[in-house]
């Protein structure tokens, strides 16, 4: 199991225990970045070896800071 962090901004449209789907964007310079779909939360950037490689996950935590709300997922690998 390994768990990711995905910066949300506003409330309510997850919630916790929910499965999700994961969408890979990448670029040209062996960076990636996921989104919850329907773009709900977005990632920070990962290099190749740290990919996500699974599409579903499960929230297991909604943050809220300061600087928005942030999902913890958890995935398969």
């Amino acid at each position: 199991m390994r768990q990711d962090r995905f910066k949300m901004e506003r409330e309510g449209l997850v919630e916790e225990g929910q499965e999700v789907e994961i969408s890979e964007r990448s670029a040209v310079t062996g960076q990636y970045t996921y989104l919850v779909e329907p773009s709900i939360a977005m990632s920070g950037i990962y290099r190749t070896s740290e990919r996500i490689l699974a599409r579903k996950g499960i929230i297991r935590k909604i943050e809220k800071t300061d600087k928005g709300f942030y999902l913890l997922v958890e995935t398969e690998g």
